[in-house]
Parts: C-alpha cells; sequence; structure tokens
C-alpha cells in the first residue's frame, strides 16, 4: 500500500482511495461553501479595461507572474501565499520571516514552470493578478485558462515600463486595501524617474555613456534597446549600442564576441556573476576600455534584482545607481543613505553596514 493511499470502510467492505484524491474532494467541497457563503461581489475595472467581478474583500491575491508577486510583497509580505520564482539564494535576512520558504508554484506567461489548475486549486486565491505587457495581448486565453478552470477572476495589471509602477501599486493597494501603503510606494517611484530625468534628460544622444549588457556566464547574451529588461540603463541615458525591435518577451538575444569588441563599450553591466570569473581570464574581454577603466559593474541582487529579470520596482533605486556610476557629476548621489531609504520604505528593514557591503561592494564603480 503506498503512503499516499488509505482505507475506507463502508457496508461492502474495504475500499483502497487515493489520498489526493480525498484531499482534492475536500477542497471542491470546501470552495463550494465559501463560495455559497460569499455573497459579496463588487465590479472593478482592471488595467487592461476590462470590467471584473472580484469578491467585496480580497485577502488572498495571487501574483500570476514574478513583478506582480514582487509588488504585493512590497505592499504587504501577509499576502504572498506562493513565489513564481526564488527569491535570490541567501536572501532570507532582507525578507519577512517565512516567506523565503513560500512554495515555488511557477507562473501564468514567459519561460520556467508553469501555473496549472491543480495548484491553484490548493491555493485558493481569491483573484489571479495576471501581468500585461508589450507581449500579453498576443496569447491572453494562454494566460487566463488555469485560472478560468479553476472559477478564479483575473485582473490584469500594466507593468510594462517603470513609469507603469506608481499607477500599479495605486490600483493594487486600493484592490487589497492598502491604499496608504500603495500611494507612499507610488510616490516614491515618481520622484525617482523624475530626480534621474532631470538631471540627465539634456544630455545629447552623442555624448551619453556605451553600455553593453552582459546576462549570462559568457556574456553573449543580451538585450535589445527597446526591451523592458535593458530599461534600467535607458533611463539612466546610457547608451546601448544593440539598436532593435524586441521580438520576444524572455529575451536574453545571442551575440558575437566580435561584435562586442567593435561596440567596445564603456560600461558592462552584469547579470550572472560567473561572467566576471569567466571574462577575467579571457582577454577578449580584458582587453575592452570597460575592463581596463574598471568600468564593469555587477547588478546587486538581494532580495531581487535591481534593473531585470523579474524587471520590478527595484529599478527604482537601480536607475539611480546607474545614474549616478554612468554621469558621478551630473547625479550626484549619497548610494549609501538611498539604499537605506529605499530599503526601510519598500521592505521595511534597517539595512545593517555589513548588509549594505553586501548590496552595494560588489557593485561599486571601480574607476
Amino acid at each position: 500500500m503506498s503512503d499516499n493511499d488509505v482505507d475506507i470502510r463502508d457496508g461492502r467492505g474495504k475500499r483502497r482511495i487515493k489520498l489526493r484524491d480525498i484531499l482534492v474532494g475536500s477542497l471542491l467541497l470546501a470552495i463550494g461553501f465559501s463560495q455559497s457563503v460569499q455573497a459579496s461581489t463588487r465590479w472593478v475595472v482592471d488595467m487592461a479595461g476590462r470590467n471584473v467581478e472580484v469578491p467585496e474583500s480580497i485577502e488572498r491575491p495571487l501574483g500570476a507572474a514574478p513583478p506582480l508577486t514582487a509588488l504585493l510583497y512590497a505592499l504587504d509580505p501577509d499576502l504572498v501565499q506562493a513565489l513564481n520564482i526564488p527569491f535570490t539564494a541567501n536572501s532570507g535576512h532582507y525578507l519577512a520571516p517565512g516567506v523565503e520558504s513560500l512554495p515555488v508554484v511557477g507562473s501564468a506567461m514567459g519561460h520556467g514552470q508553469q501555473l496549472n489548475p491543480e495548484t491553484l486549486l490548493l491555493l485558493q486565491p481569491d483573484v489571479a493578478l495576471a501581468w500585461r505587457n508589450s507581449f500579453s495581448d498576443l496569447a491572453p486565453e494562454m494566460m487566463e485558462a488555469p485560472f478560468e478552470k479553476a472559477g478564479i477572476p483575473v485582473l490584469y495589471v500594466q507593468l510594462d515600463r517603470l513609469s507603469d509602477w506608481p499607477q500599479a501599486f495605486e490600483f493594487v493597494g486600493k484592490l487589497v486595501g492598502r491604499e496608504a501603503r500603495g500611494k507612499a510606494l507610488a510616490n516614491y517611484i515618481r520622484e525617482s524617474l523624475q530626480r534621474v530625468q532631470d538631471a540627465l534628460n539634456a544630455i545629447p544622444e552623442a555624448e551619453r555613456v556605451s553600455v553593453y549588457y552582459a546576462e549570462t556566464p559568457d556574456g553573449l547574451a543580451t538585450d535589445c534597446h527597446t526591451s523592458f529588461h535593458t530599461e534600467a540603463i535607458e533611463l539612466a541615458r546610457g547608451y546601448n549600442p544593440y539598436r532593435c525591435q524586441s521580438q520576444t518577451m524572455v529575451g536574453q538575444e545571442r551575440v558575437s564576441m566580435e561584435l562586442v569588441s567593435l561596440w567596445d563599450p564603456e560600461f558592462i553591466i552584469v547579470q550572472d556573476p560567473l561572467f566576471l570569473h569567466n571574462a577575467a581570464g579571457d582577454s577578449r574581454w580584458t582587453r575592452l576600455q570597460a575592463f581596463r577603466k574598471g568600468q564593469v559593474l555587477a547588478v546587486p541582487r538581494k532580495p531581487m534584482n535591481w534593473i531585470d529579470r523579474p524587471p520590478s520596482f527595484m529599478r527604482a533605486l537601480g536607475i539611480q545607481w546607474l545614474a549616478h556610476a554612468f554621469y558621478p557629476r551630473r547625479f550626484t548621489l549619497d548610494m549609501e543613505e538611498e539604499t537605506r531609504r529605499f530599503y526601510r520604505l519598500f521592505f521595511n528593514i534597517e539595512l545593517s553596514a555589513e548588509e549594505l557591503n553586501e548590496l552595494l561592494g560588489p557593485a561599486k564603480n571601480m574607476r
């Protein structure tokens, strides 16, 4: 007999039933009961303009993609019941207790593990928050299908660019009863965007520093200048020489070492820490001016990446970090104090000197 089976005795004798079937059946009964007593609903217009009926009180929202789960965490860690992808390893000291160990259930769009109706049945969310971006309208039925099967209403939240985040925080904050918190987070992002824009937007294109975005251990995957994956570089007035129109949401397009050498970027932004190890002994990389001048910047990653993968509210700090690195005289900033301020607001923690060094030590401009 399997550990997942139980014996049930009735008038006809003993029957073997899978424990999983009992659990699923119990959940279906519980859901049916909760739906029968949940008479109070309301209509909400989501950020795609759809009119959706949702429960009056939303206590268990589910982020259907990493940016939405990040948004929920910033509003209130208690709103997060599962993760789409794990946080950066060893980030627990930046997070609320227990969050790092939540189940990883996947996403409704993008690559990697995909959400399925069975998982949704176990989680029983009140509503699903779906990621609306440049590519989400291509096949909305694929994104919505698992939620429709589980009877869960779907609300789209527009998060294509960093400038979408203030409205998204306000929309979701009001939806889940954290309106004041949503406004506070929205205001920080608006102020950060404005601060960088005021300082740098007058820089002519010919005077912008050239920046290559190295995303993989070998450094030869990158993204177009139009991609949301590279938006932080553009906002900080870096010039991405890979000029093209994004064709996929996943990105990480392959380029040749010859092309990177031809670009000879002034800065290299590093996503994968292994790249620094691999490139250190490779003269093809070390002869580039970014390496010669010490302008190779490793992106801070805890508890989430500051500029990309996932593209989240962390970019509000990331664009300031990049702007200061690219143009230290035009964009003056006490990076340590701004980092403390950001983590205090978005993560409700006071950074120690050790944590600041962990975040900023590998990321400091080496000029």
